[in-house]
């Protein structure tokens, strides 16, 4: 009775402390724009990793062709670091036209028309690379376009969606009459809206250009990332992100839905700047490499799913081949196995459950705790080498995609000793579940016998 106590008290503690605030942040609309704006960028994000493990997949015999196999003087690999950046490296200006879109169309205004202003905002505030002696030519420096721009991306995006949204909806826009088409209608909407945006960030570009201060970028990199730096790109940060993930998940609300919007962007980035030293051949510590970054989260914590629940599901594999487990277990297991592999823990988190279960509260948020601080460790001690930038599909089972975020079998081999934790943290808490349930099961059939 005391265990039922407590237990009813931590989930009143929870659906009263915890809940509102879950749902709060999840329905804000900021941070809608930029979970669904970054989201944008990950197709091109991937795309990008993949021709970096395969520029630099571990075999001599196959970097080597790459190297040496020319068309008209260009290389192989010099194309595979092409497409990388072209792809991996557009990451900020993506995200800018995404989370302005986003934000415009939460007020049902034209998304196009936002992100495709907030496009030119970006560029207008960027510093420009000049090169040609007869010929000015003007580009965009990379490093700004990708992970270095995400700053600027986040706040130019949200300020263009508002202010569109605004203009639109207080009917301060160009009508033209029914009859002309609607694409074209929507753009001259957006005159009004646009040019005042794109003003103001002309405005701005100037001041900080006249002034000598620098451009927004390297201010913002400057004012934002040492606080920011403190929760995403710090163990404890890191595993204070991680606890709180764990929490809102017991709820029923999806952690990484509220946490990663905030998080996530130091994460990109940190996987940007590892990319950009594997690449020069400098990926270590004492180049500033970074030990967290997204794969370092999607690969190495979550394993399974929030809550690292791969220990979970193989503990109830456990107790199924030792035929002790109980009748909804051998149900479950089919069923949360399988997806668990490929990082899909819905049927665990609803089905078994492990919502607001609170026999397995404990497991669920130190699990992926201790692989955060083995895998830390690990590449702190020069284990395992830091992820080397590229993005892995988080559907990746663990194993393969240890290898393939590292470069290196050390990056399996950690993700295998933390799946052995995994499954010795959750082993005794899943047996006294099974106990439980095995408790209930014989007591309803009990009762349908004396039934009958």
């Amino acid at each position: 009775m005391a265990n039922n106590k407590q237990d009813g008290g931590f989930t009143a503690f929870v659906e009263k402390h915890l809940m509102p605030v879950a749902v709060k942040m999840g329905q804000m609309k900021p941070l809608i724009a930029i979970r669904d704006g970054i989201a944008i960028s990950m197709p091109l994000i991937i795309i990008g990793s993949i021709f970096m493990i395969a520029n630099s997949f571990p075999i001599p015999a196959w970097t080597a062709w790459l190297a040496n196999t020319a068309i008209n003087k260009v290389t192989i690999s010099a194309i595979f670091t092409k497409i990388v950046n072209g792809s991996f490296g557009l990451i900020g200006l993506i995200s800018a036209f995404g989370i302005a879109a986003s934000y415009a169309e939460q007020y049902k205004t034209d998304g196009k028309s936002a992100g495709v202003i907030a496009v030119a905002s970006f560029f207008v505030v960027t510093p420009s690379i000049m090169s040609g002696d007869k010929v000015p030519l003007e580009g965009m420096p990379y490093g700004f376009l990708g992970s270095q721009g995400l700053f600027v991306a986040i706040l130019l995006g949200l300020l263009t969606g508002w202010i569109f949204q605004w203009f639109i909806n207080h009917d301060i826009q160009i009508k033209l009459p029914d009859s002309v088409p609607p694409a074209v209608a929507k753009s001259f909407s957006a005159l009004i809206p646009g040019a005042l945006i794109i003003t103001i960030f002309g405005a701005i570009y100037a001041v900080l250009t006249w002034t000598g201060l620098g451009n927004i970028h390297e201010i913002l990199m400057h004012v934002l990332s040492k606080p920011l730096g403190l929760l995403g790109d710090t163990l404890g940060g890191t595993l204070v992100a991680i606890m709180l993930n764990s929490l809102f998940w017991f709820v029923g609300i999806h952690g990484g839905n509220v946490i990663n919007p905030i998080i996530s962007p130091i994460w990109l980035m940190n996987t940007d700047a590892n990319r950009v030293l594997f690449q020069a051949g400098h990926l270590d510590l004492a180049h500033h490499g970074h030990i967290i970054a997204q794969p370092f989260i999607d690969n190495f914590v979550y394993m399974g799913g929030g809550g690292a629940t791969i220990g979970l599901v193989f503990s109830i594999g456990i107790l199924i081949m030792m035929h002790k487990a109980s009748k909804q277990s051998k149900i479950m297991g089919p069923l949360t196995i399988t997806p668990g592999i490929f990082n899909i823990n819905e049927p665990t988190m609803f089905g078994l459950p492990v919502v607001l279960n609170t026999t397995l509260i404990i497991p669920f948020i130190i699990a992926p705790m201790v692989n955060a601080i083995t895998t830390y460790i690990a590449m702190s001690i020069g284990f395992v080498p830091l992820c080397t930038g590229a993005v892995v599909p988080w559907t990746m089972p663990p194993i393969i995609s240890g290898f393939l975020a590292t470069n290196s079998w050390t990056g399996s081999l950690i993700q295998a000793i933390n799946i052995v934790l995994d499954v010795l943290i959750y082993l005794p808490f899943m047996i006294t579940m099974n106990k439980q349930q095995k408790i209930q099961e014989d007591a309803d059939d009990a009762a349908a016998m004396g039934i009958e």
